[in-house]
């Protein structure tokens, strides 16, 4: 069970980043993000918030299931429906930000910086929407694991020292964005919690 949860929690990632790499060439505009901010995605990422799903307790009544098929994918079509959703929601809400800075004339640097967070928010978010890939998060005992929490504080603490400290903004091309872009990072990643919860109660009620 943790294992699918990881998996589906880390391929959108890979997904939604090279679709936005596909959707500014396709666009001819400048690359959303850099080949080293997506390095630091992947990295700091995977083992802050990835990891913490490996000691997810098991899900209510595992033990009632009937025995998995031996010859079952790991991922079946639901799973990939919902990492082609997420990986799009991605897309749309980091190369839409992305655009917004620009039109604003907020300098590349800041409009980078702003794509960047929202993959990261919209990784953390999607965090919790995993912790079951079936029930809502709401029913899922909030601090039945302290690891995605503690993962989750560690990576914010993370994403403003990507942002704000000098050697991070020399190192990854970075600027300091202002409260504004905060409200709408949060507001995309919000959304996008919300679209992924709601893919799941109409796939609960199909049932």
């Amino acid at each position: 069970d943790n294992l699918v949860k990881f998996i589906t929690w880390t391929l959108p990632t890979n997904f939604g980043e090279g679709l936005v790499i596909l959707a500014a060439i396709v666009a001819g505009v400048t690359l959303p993000i850099t080949a080293l901010q997506i390095l630091w995605i992947n990295m700091t990422t995977a083992v802050l918030l990835g990891l913490p799903l490996a000691f997810e307790p098991k899900e209510h009544a595992v033990m009632h299931r009937p025995p998995r098929p031996p010859a079952a994918p790991i991922l079946d079509r639901v799973l990939i429906t919902r990492i082609l959703l997420v990986g799009v929601l991605m897309l749309a809400g980091a190369f839409g930000l992305f655009l917004l800075a620009l039109e604003r004339g907020q300098s590349l640097a800041e409009a980078r910086s702003i794509a960047v967070n929202v993959f990261v928010m919209i990784e953390l978010v999607y965090l919790f929407n995993c912790r079951s890939l079936e029930r809502p998060l709401w029913r899922v005992a909030p601090f039945s694991n302290l690891w995605v929490w503690g993962g989750a504080a560690t990576m914010l603490l993370l994403q403003l020292a990507f942002t704000y400290l000098p050697l991070f903004q020399q190192v990854f091309g970075t600027a300091a964005i202002g409260w504004q872009a905060w409200v709408e990072i949060a507001l995309v990643a919000i959304g996008a919690m919300l679209v992924i919860e709601g893919e799941k109660a109409l796939r609960r009620e199909r049932r």
